[in-house]
């Protein structure tokens, strides 16, 4: 049988080492549900293997899927910079993990791990979605688009603001004041985060009544990452070969809301 390609998932790479050891998780899960799939991962900061030094120790193909939630300078310029100076040119780059419905999921466990009980909060209850921000509209579009899907998801029938906690506005603190001005006296805050670190730190100071974990490695976060890879590999199979070995392509696209 012919190999897959590697399955090559990027993360951003953080100096929190219980941020690292969610990461580390999260590939490890990975595995478990795909152990046929050669799968390795690396950073784009602070980390090693960084990004280029993982490429240079691969040969064949190669999707790279970033463990990113939006569609940020990350995917659109640092990964396709690193792929255009590697060794080979069979590369394709999979979408953001988000938005998407399975991130919904992911959030609403980690809700209700957080002592979030929907038939409590039914009256003036509301949520914050607090995500890392970037200087990309598009991602914080993402960001946005990713509240929507929670709100459809949770029946108590309250708003989902989006909040950024850098970049942009408003931050968490913010939207957690303004919806308390509003009229919501029960406000939670839902961390649209992949890893703790210095962000989630952040989030929990931001005063609302409750704080969930990060996503880190939960079951749907992990059955994503290959969900991504499925669809750069159908893509990749239906790309002509001498085409593959020229510069890497942009991120796949696919039937889910488009994709930090």
């Amino acid at each position: 049988m012919t190999r897959p390609p590697t399955l090559l998932a990027v993360a951003h790479g953080t100096r929190d080492p219980q941020g690292a050891a969610a990461t580390e998780a999260l590939i490890s899960r990975t595995r478990e549900q795909r152990p046929e799939l050669p799968l390795q991962h690396c950073y784009l900061d602070l980390l090693t293997p960084s990004l280029p030094e993982a490429l240079a120790g691969l040969a064949g193909e190669v999707v790279v899927v970033p463990l990113l939630l939006g569609t940020g300078y990350h995917i659109r310029v640092d990964i396709p910079a690193a792929l255009a100076d590697a060794p080979h040119r069979r590369a394709r780059i999979a979408r953001a993990l988000g938005p998407d419905p399975l991130l919904a999921e992911a959030l609403t466990d980690r809700l209700h791990q957080a002592g979030w009980q929907p038939d409590e909060h039914a009256d003036n209850g509301a949520l914050v979605l607090a995500a890392a921000g970037s200087t990309d509209p598009r991602a914080n579009a993402d960001t946005a688009a990713m509240a929507e899907l929670l709100r459809t998801r949770l029946p108590h029938g309250g708003p989902v603001v989006p909040a950024y906690l850098c970049a942009t506005g408003p931050t968490p603190a913010e939207a957690v004041a303004a919806l308390r001005a509003a009229g919501h006296p029960r406000i939670a805050i839902a961390e649209y985060l992949l890893s703790p670190g210095h962000f989630a730190r952040r989030t929990a100071r931001s005063g609302a009544g409750l704080t969930t974990a990060p996503l880190g490695a939960h079951d749907a976060v992990a059955r994503l990452v290959t969900i991504r890879y499925d669809e750069a590999v159908r893509h990749l199979r239906q790309t002509p070969a001498d085409k593959r070995r020229r510069a890497p392509t942009r991120p796949s696209a696919g039937t889910s809301p488009p994709g930090n």
